[in-house]
Order: C-alpha cells, then sequence, then structure tokens
C-alpha cells in the first residue's frame, strides 16, 4: 500500500496535464489526502517541492491506514524511573537533594524494598527514598540532606523494576538549583513568597492491627494562595503508602481540607511496620496537575507499627 500510494502521488504530480489520475482504492483519509493532492498540482507550484512534501507524507499516511494506532498504555510490566528534581539550599549552609520518580504503569504499583533493586550510591543505600511506588508522575517526593561541602559529588539513586535499570543521579550543578523565591505560582519581583506550601502535622494511634482500620488525621494550614475571584481554591489531600510489607487501603484515599483538617482510616492485611505518607496541595501543585512549579504542596510522613489480629 505505501509503494502503490507514493507512486500514484509521484506520478500525478509529474504528469504532463498537471492533474493526477484516479488514485487506487482509498480510505475517506486517503481521499482527503489525494484531493489536497490535486489541488496542489492543479495550481502547478514547483514540481520537485511538492513531490518532497507529498510522497513522505504519503508513505506516513498509508502507514496509519495499514496500522491502527495504539493509545502505548502499559497497565503493567513497565519500569519505574528516578527523578532528580534539583536541589535548594538550607540556611546552615547544608543542600537538600530532592528526588521524585516516574512509574511508567498505570495499574501497577510494585513494592521495591530498599536493597539491591533500590539503591543510593556511594554511601547508604537507605536515603529515605520510597519503596511503593504510586502511578505515574510524583514530583519533590522526598530530600537526601547533603554537606555544605558536598561540592563536585555525585549521588546516585538506581531502580531495577521488571529486569530493566534507571538510573539518575543528583548533583549541585548550578542548572539544577530551585529558586524557591521566584517558583511559585503567582510570584513576581514585586511580591516573592506570595505562595507557600501548607504546614502539614500528622498524627495516628499509637499503633494499629490487621483487624481493626487505624486512625490517621493531621491539621493543615495555609497561606490562603492561590486564589480565584478572590477565593482561595482550597487544600486537598493524597494518602499513599510508602514503605510496608502489604497492602494499605485508605478511605477515603483523596478529598479535601475543610476547616484545616482532615482524617482517614487505615486498612492493613500484613503486621508490621509502614509508613504512610499524605500530599496536602493548596491547589497549585502536584495534586492539582501543576508539575511545572515547585509549588506548592507539602509531602508529610508518618511511622506506624501494625500488629496481627
Amino acid at each position: 500500500m505505501v509503494n502503490d500510494f507514493a507512486l500514484w502521488i509521484a506520478g500525478g504530480l509529474f504528469a504532463e496535464n498537471g492533474a493526477p489520475p484516479a488514485p487506487p482504492a482509498l480510505t475517506p483519509a486517503a481521499t482527503c489526502a489525494y484531493n489536497r493532492a490535486s489541488r496542489l498540482a492543479m495550481h502547478r507550484a514547483p514540481l520537485f517541492s511538492i513531490a518532497a512534501v507529498m510522497i513522505p507524507f504519503a508513505a506516513v499516511l498509508a502507514q496509519t491506514q495499514a496500522q491502527p494506532l495504539t493509545l502505548g498504555r502499559h497497565w503493567t510490566g513497565q519500569s519505574v524511573d528516578p527523578a532528580y528534581e534539583g536541589y535548594d539550599i538550607n540556611a546552615d549552609g547544608t543542600f537538600n537533594l530532592w528526588f521524585g520518580y516516574l512509574n511508567r504503569n498505570y495499574e501497577e504499583t510494585p513494592d521495591i524494598p530498599v536493597g539491591p533493586n533500590n539503591n543510593f550510591s556511594p554511601g547508604p543505600a537507605d536515603r529515605g527514598q520510597p519503596a511503593h511506588f504510586a502511578v505515574r508522575r510524583h514530583k519533590d517526593v522526598f530530600a537526601v540532606v547533603v554537606p555544605k561541602d558536598f561540592g563536585n559529588q555525585k549521588l546516585v539513586w538506581t531502580i531495577v523494576s521488571h529486569g530493566q535499570t534507571q538510573k539518575v543521579t543528583g548533583t549541585l550543578d548550578r542548572v539544577w538549583q530551585i529558586d524557591r523565591k521566584y517558583t511559585t505560582r503567582e510570584a513576581d519581583i514585586r511580591s516573592p513568597y506570595s505562595n507557600l506550601p501548607p504546614e502539614v502535622k500528622l498524627r495516628a494511634a499509637a499503633d494499629g492491627n490487621t483487624s481493626a482500620p487505624l486512625e490517621i488525621e493531621f491539621e493543615a494550614t495555609d497561606d490562603m494562595r492561590p486564589a480565584v475571584a478572590g477565593k482561595p481554591i482550597g487544600m486537598t489531600f493524597a494518602w499513599v503508602k510508602y514503605r510496608g510489607p502489604g497492602n494499605v487501603k485508605f478511605e477515603p484515599a483523596k478529598g479535601k481540607v475543610e476547616n484545616g483538617k482532615a482524617s482517614a482510616q487505615a486498612f492493613f492485611d500484613v503486621p508490621g511496620e509502614y509508613v504512610l505518607q499524605v500530599v496536602v496541595d493548596d491547589g497549585s501543585g502536584v495534586n492539582a496537575g501543576n508539575f511545572a512549579y515547585q509549588c506548592c504542596w507539602t509531602n508529610a510522613q508518618i511511622r506506624v507499627t501494625v500488629g496481627g489480629k
């Protein structure tokens, strides 16, 4: 089909009467291409330039007709890719290297314990990274604090999933510095720090067990930005397991922060030590889908011990 279509276009463009002959059997989309070619030829544009444009187009069109388009989404079996987001500077001169990840699956949420398949190097393998990976992109998930004399050293996070090894390198190269002063929505020279992330305080029962849900709650305060028509968009929350040996179900897993508070129940199927994370977003950050900004959301974690029935 590719050759027939391309030869037909070429033959028509070089025909003496300037109009392409009747095309081979075409789908409606291909017929549109034929009609366009006819108009171009009748205008007698330079033949070689038209052919240079139309022949590749015809080949692509024919291929798309012969090969059905696919969405390219994979529910399972794909890699988890670590991401380096950049660094900022603490008041004491140390640095925060910020990391996130992209789980390329749309359903699978793999557990990859810290170890050979989930580690940092050089130095300690455990730098506080997640061992459970929710679907899709998660930005500024955690920070690794490095000393003020870190200099030109590098920190590499490696994740191995489904036999695919993915690595990312954190450095203090100045192109990676995050300017917290102006990377917020609504910030400008006249009004830096015009939007700050929420402050979050987490609480949970002393321990839990697999026979009953664990009650968890938090309080959050914000600067009431961003606002639309003079009204704050409002804070939202999203819970996720960060580490732990079993499955965790949250009810509700997502929602709005009402009057500076929100609560949920966590259900566990396996006893053990868990780390739970809540992302509290003021309407301008990752929960709102604004990945271009470094603000404004807060990741808060809590450790819980879950016993058996």
